[in-house]
């Protein structure tokens, strides 16, 4: 594309081999051919197709605006020139509007290389002998401007005394010189700033005269003339000036990274690539206007840095939103929300303490509803990624399974990493979605309260599927939920409430499982409980002994859960014990009865020594088991009341068929056995009056104890 083209004149600037037209007296004539070149053209041609092509290589659209707003001011000035003689129509004919951007060129070909009367070579030369074109290309700006100015008030000074009238045409040719030569130096101001954050920069002196320039165009031209000629019109050099930074701004944003733009599969790693680099311009650049380029243009009162962070964010924003539109999965949403609001916005993006991003108010990097959308789809993709984790962590357990491997005890616990592996999880998501928004956060904090509200049972079930079910196993996994249970609830009280019933449920089934094991493997010895061989031999030994065993699995569990699983075991021994001795396989009369009393109470002494060696807490079990075997083995039998009401009281959910068979193994007589039998319904009835269930604390120890009624019993309560 042919880049814009000025006019000085002067014989000195005609090729040697172009032959000079002689001037023709006749006002009005054309030249026969269109295309001759004015002269001194081939100067100005040459020095503005350097300045372009060190700007952008081509001629741009802002450069082509410059020159039809020139060419549409000579127009109207031309038009309301008094001599309508056709002297005056070339330059109205070719420099119409709406021509090609080729329209420098063609406007200079079409106008008559007649030099005006009196017009010299010096009117476009300074003092050295320059041509104005030659300072615009050697970059002495002000000077060239000085020139501008002085042929701009000749003509201004001619048009005034109508001296143009003489020569109307010579008049257009020199008022277009003069309008070219202004754009030229608007179209180096541009290159200069273009060039001022590139490889080579541009030294300090030449920013400080580009600000010179600039204002002292401002000050020569401060509003535009009342007859709105284009002579003495305001150039607005200004505002040109914040174009081209804001071009020279989104040129070098939309640069960074230009080759590496994120594709499907580079995933997450290309975009952070590609913003890191976004990131390092940007701080490069404004490091180096507010350290270098600021104070250059300080002098002369242009405000630099505000204009280019204006700029730089401007551009930024528009790229982000680009990214924003192709951006997949949660990884890479992410990285733009956590760049936006972490990375650009963090107080020491520039690296410096020194310098601030941020001196003055600047809109959102991204429009609210980008933002709003950018959130909504990644928490979309966060609820798939999380429920995929938690799959992950339930695979990693089953593997632990599979190799058939103790867990670890830790600090005195049994340890299995699947609480370590969802706090991790959890606190990682939600600091991540924390340091965006706390709206992100409530909502990532939502999604792992749900996700793992159903991974919950989703564990527990895989597990008693499994076969590594034994203690160790089972008091891992209720450490572990009594860790999730107690520490997410403590650091998110508000979120995960509801999580806590199912951690509870799963905490119980996995108790309930230990007892289970242990019943499997005691239940065979409580049969040789209350029987002769029982008499004379040490039968609770080996009992006592698996109880022991387990009960040293519940030092690695949970203080709480250890506890309460310890007592539920002396509450089921006793329970056991008690069941046993009330469906008796054999009867003890005699001797007999009186060596069953003594060993039940010594069984009862063991058992109560045992449990309280283990630190079982569960005292209140102690008189149940004494209780029947001073009945059992009372001599005197007034006191077999007192034993009777000692246990009631004690024990509140007793009924009368446990208290018939306690009477059925004493063998006392149907008078004395209707009498204690009615006392003993009596004090029931009174107690269930009195709620003594409750104030016993909910214990439960008879009422799940089942006796069948026998021909004894019958014949006790006859």
């Amino acid at each position: 594309m042919p880049s814009p083209q000025a006019v000085t004149s002067g014989p000195e600037l005609h090729s040697p081999k172009e032959p000079v037209e002689p001037q023709t007296p006749e006002r009005g004539t054309r030249r026969a051919s269109s295309g001759d070149a004015w002269p001194g053209l081939g100067t100005f041609r040459r020095a503005f197709s350097r300045t372009s092509q060190r700007a952008s290589g081509r001629t741009s659209e802002e450069e082509l605006g410059l020159l039809r707003r020139s060419s549409r001011f000579l127009l109207r000035s031309l038009r309301r020139a008094p001599d309508d003689s056709p002297a005056a129509d070339p330059c109205q004919d070719t420099a119409a509007p709406g021509h090609s951007p080729e329209v420098p060129s063609r406007v200079m070909d079409g106008v008559s290389q007649q030099r005006p009367t009196g017009m010299g070579p010096e009117e476009l030369e300074t003092e050295a002998g320059k041509s104005v074109a030659d300072l615009i290309a050697e970059r002495q700006l002000l000077a060239a401007f000085k020139q501008l100015q002085r042929l701009e008030a000749r003509l201004v000074e001619e048009k005034v005394s109508h001296t143009f009238e003489q020569n109307p045409t010579g008049f257009a040719r020199r008022a277009m010189d003069v309008c070219l030569h202004y754009d030229g130096l608007a179209a180096e101001i541009a290159a200069i700033v273009h060039e001022t954050l590139g490889p080579d920069g541009v030294d300090a002196a030449m920013l400080a005269e580009l600000a010179q320039v600039v204002r002292a165009e401002e000050e020569a031209h401060p509003m535009s003339p009342a007859d709105g000629d284009f002579l003495c019109t305001p150039r607005r050099w200004r505002q040109h000036w914040e174009d081209a930074v804001r071009r020279s701004a989104q040129r070098r944003v939309q640069q960074a990274g230009a080759g590496e733009a994120p594709r499907a599969a580079e995933g997450a790693s290309g975009l952070a690539q590609l913003l890191a680099e976004l990131g390092s311009l940007i701080r490069c650049d404004l490091r180096k206007v507010q350290l270098e380029v600021q104070p250059a243009y300080a002098a002369a009162g242009f405000p630099a840095w505000e204009a280019y962070l204006r700029a730089y964010h401007s551009a930024v924003a528009q790229r982000l939103q680009e990214l924003a539109r192709d951006a997949r999965g949660c990884e890479q949403l992410y990285i733009l929300l956590d760049w936006a609001a972490n990375v650009y916005g963090s107080p020491n993006f520039l690296g410096a303490p020194d310098l601030t991003l941020s001196t003055e108010p600047l809109p959102a990097l991204l429009a609210p509803e980008v933002w709003a959308r950018l959130e909504s789809d990644y928490t979309s993709f966060l609820e798939t990624k999380i429920v995929s984790c938690f799959d992950s962590i339930l695979q990693l357990e089953q593997s632990r399974w599979a190799a058939a491997k103790a867990p670890d005890v830790l600090q005195g616990r049994y340890h299995t990493p699947l609480s370590i592996d969802v706090h991790m999880l959890v606190a990682e998501h939600v600091k991540a979605a924390g340091a965006i928004s706390a709206e992100l956060e409530a909502t990532t904090l939502r999604i792992c309260a749900r996700a793992l509200g159903l991974f919950v049972p989703r564990f527990e079930k895989a597990f008693l599927e499994s076969e590594a079910v034994n203690e160790p196993h089972l008091g891992a996994n209720i450490n572990a939920c009594e860790e999730l249970r107690t520490c997410l609830l403590a650091r998110f009280p508000g979120t995960f409430v509801e999580l806590e019933k199912p951690l509870v449920a799963a905490t119980c089934i996995f108790q309930k499982r230990l007892l289970q094991g242990l019943q499997c493997d005691v239940q065979p010895l409580f049969r040789t409980l209350c029987t002769k061989v029982w008499l004379t031999q040490d039968t609770l030994q080996l009992l006592m002994d698996k109880v022991v065993a387990f009960a040293r699995h519940l030092e690695h569990v949970a203080p709480p859960l250890g506890q309460e699983t310890l007592q539920e075991v002396h509450r089921y021994v006793v329970r056991e014990y008690l069941a046993q001795a009330l469906r008796p396989r054999e009867r003890f009369q005699g001797d007999e009865r009186m060596a069953g009393s003594q060993k039940m109470g010594l069984d009862a002494q063991a058992i109560s020594n045992t449990f309280q060696g283990l630190g079982s807490e569960a005292t209140w079990l102690g008189q149940a088991i004494p209780c029947v075997a001073d009945i059992l083995g009372e001599t005197y039998k007034d006191n077999i009341q007192l034993h009777l009401e000692r246990l009631i009281r004690s024990y509140p959910d007793i009924r009368r068929d446990h208290v018939l068979a306690i009477l059925t193994l004493r063998r006392l007589g149907r008078r004395r056995n209707r009498s204690l039998l009615q006392h003993a319904q009596d004090l029931l009835k009174a107690a269930a009056r009195a709620g003594s269930s409750e104030t016993s604390g909910g214990r439960v120890l008879f009422e799940e104890i089942e006796v069948s009624t026998s021909v004894d019993m019958l014949i006790t309560c006859i």
